[in-house]
């Protein structure tokens, strides 16, 4: 009967957060049918297609804060009348479409950070408008919605392995063949559709009180006697580390900020999850009066740290980030340590409207950042006397490896996360290619982690067989790798991995030679490489050429490698060649 009853309330509570949230509900099952037609007609070939849809499924998701930041106003302002509800959604409705055609019309760097900005701004605004301007107990209410956040994956992750099972045994042990995207859509219609309908129903009503009683005795626990004992253990190594680093003068760069960032902001969610309580509890109430004193030294550590680094580099996209949440959290704990009576809502407001300035406006991330490089650019130029009439001109002999080497770096980072457009020193049109023209020096790729656009190509259908009519001899690649010189004998062929340039000759003597790059540029910026697979069809993954002497047919099996500023940089090529003599 008790299993009956919890279904039943399941059962209940699904229904009454469809009934509250019937708009949000609906924008989170349309994702799901957006990410299940997708997986359906993959591959996409038409890549203008391919964006369409995943721009209309981020719309979306994008309505899901939305519409739950118009209820919960909606629900504060009491209203209820079918036209002021028409209003406020019909408002959010062409905001999505006016973000959807100016905001998101491609997907890159720029417009994906201000997507992940903006999403977070709403979901925040869903945690804190309900107790604007002055509600109280709002700790609890965040408390609530987070129990319910914590259930609903336990729900989700035991429902969707209990399913998975029922398929793979009905698959295994019945015979009836179920495919593997099965799997896939299970996850989307328990992650979609169940998980937001189960959390809404955690989400208390507007006229729900809390008392000090309705603290989670597990989150006290959880809080109070392991995550704050490990946050004073871990603020002690800190401040050794700060102390070696003033005795041995040797700041580190590319460590502190990550070692600092995230512990602070936990330390600020603990002293926010902590302040229901610290009237009764001493520990509580001496680590929430402390803590936001003694990290601000740290804070101020990581600060130098990253001054360091942008000295060096300048601003980038990520580094604007670090500092601005750096800056939250050392205003907040300013805050903490000055007001008596602190109002905890300050934080998510705060952090949403940080989230909207950087990326947006002048103080956005974006003109910072390529205002920094900018400068840094003109900074190199006038060390090298390469400036003349507001130009470029071709740099001296004795300009420093370093200096070709950065410039050659801030010209990959506006060609990968902006365009050369936005470098104001250069000629109008400028591409990499006239790196040499302009500069004086060639463009070296950046040789840092995974800066570039990966691609990955295979030939659709390569069961099929290969049509060898009208040509003399086939020879496979894996056969010309290891080759270093042209075999003697008839015909033979080599292949220069690094290069991609493949030689043919007959009697010694080289009778056809061919770059491939060209080909694999053309084929990437038709399809747009990306990390994913992308399978090409047939026709387009051959290359037919000839000369005087003979004719070649290339069929490519894979093609793998990355884009940099513009730039094809194969790693591997598999293909069989067809050789007719003449």
């Amino acid at each position: 009967m008790k299993i009956l009853e919890a279904f039943k309330n399941i059962v209940t509570g699904l229904l009454r957060s469809l009934k509250r949230f019937p708009v949000t509900i609906l924008f989170s099952i349309s994702v799901c049918i957006m990410l299940i037609t997708i997986s359906e007609i993959e591959p996409i070939y038409d890549e203008n297609l391919r964006d369409i849809l995943i721009r209309t499924t981020m719309i979306f998701a994008l309505g899901i804060p939305l519409s739950l930041c118009i209820k919960l106003f909606l629900e504060r302002k009491h209203a209820k009348k079918l036209p002021e509800l028409v209003k406020y959604y019909g408002g959010g409705a062409l905001i999505l479409i006016l973000y959807y055609s100016f905001l998101l019309n491609e997907l890159n760097m720029v417009s994906i950070t201000r997507y992940a900005a903006v999403t977070l701004a709403l979901y925040l605004g869903f945690l804190y408008i309900p107790y604007l301007p002055k509600k109280k107990r709002f700790e609890m209410y965040i408390i609530k919605i987070c129990t319910s956040f914590f259930t609903t994956v336990i729900y989700s992750v035991v429902l969707f392995l209990g399913l998975t099972a029922i398929l793979f045994t009905v698959d295994n042990l019945l015979g009836i063949h179920i495919e593997e995207k099965a799997y896939y859509y299970t996850w989307l219609l328990v992650v979609c559709i169940f998980a937001p309908s189960y959390f809404l129903t955690g989400v208390p009503d507007k006229d729900e009180r809390f008392t000090k009683e309705s603290y989670s005795k597990l989150l006290r626990i959880l809080i109070l006697y392991i995550v704050m004992p490990l946050l004073s253990v871990y603020t002690c190594i800190l401040y050794i580390y700060f102390i070696k680093i003033i005795v041995t003068r040797q700041w580190p760069v590319g460590m502190v900020s990550h070692l600092v960032l995230w512990y602070s902001v936990i330390v600020a969610a603990v002293l926010f999850f902590i302040a229901p309580i610290r009237d009764t509890n001493k520990w509580a109430d001496r680590f929430s009066k402390w803590f936001p004193k003694i990290i601000i030294p740290v804070l101020i550590m990581m600060f130098i740290s990253m001054g360091i680094r942008i000295n060096a580099y300048g601003v980038t996209e990520n580094r604007y980030y670090v500092i601005v949440l750096g800056l939250w959290v050392f205003g907040i704990m300013v805050y903490l340590s000055l007001v008596k009576n602190p109002k905890n809502i300050v934080l998510p407001v705060v952090l949403s409207a940080i989230a909207i300035v950087s990326v947006f406006g002048p103080l956005s991330s974006y003109s910072i950042s390529k205002m920094s490089q900018n400068n840094r650019l003109g900074k190199i130029l006038i060390r090298n006397n390469m400036v003349m009439n507001g130009g470029v001109q071709a740099a001296p002999d004795n300009i420093s490896s370093e200096d070709k080497d950065e410039v050659s770096r801030i010209l990959d980072y506006f060609s990968r996360n902006h365009t050369l457009d936005d470098v104001r020193c250069l000629p109008e049109g400028f591409k990499i290619e006239d790196m040499e023209k302009v500069f004086g020096f060639s463009y070296e790729s950046p040789s840092y982690g995974t800066s570039g656009d990966y691609f990955y190509f295979s030939r659709d259908n390569t069961g099929k067989a290969i049509e060898v009519d009208g040509y003399d001899y086939m020879l496979d690649i894996e056969d010309l790798y290891n080759t270093s010189e042209i075999p003697e004998g008839e015909i033979g062929a080599v292949y220069d991995h690094q290069s991609c340039i493949i030689k043919v000759s007959i009697g010694g003597n080289i009778v056809y030679e061919k770059d491939l790059k060209p080909f694999v540029k053309k084929l990437g910026e038709k399809y747009k490489g990306t990390a994913r697979e992308n399978a090409i069809p047939a026709e387009e993954m051959m290359l037919v050429d000839e000369n005087e002497e003979l004719k070649v047919k290339f069929i490519f099996t894979h093609i793998s490698g990355e884009n940099l500023a513009g730039n094809a940089r194969i790693n591997s090529l598999d293909f069989y060649m067809l050789v007719k003599v003449k």
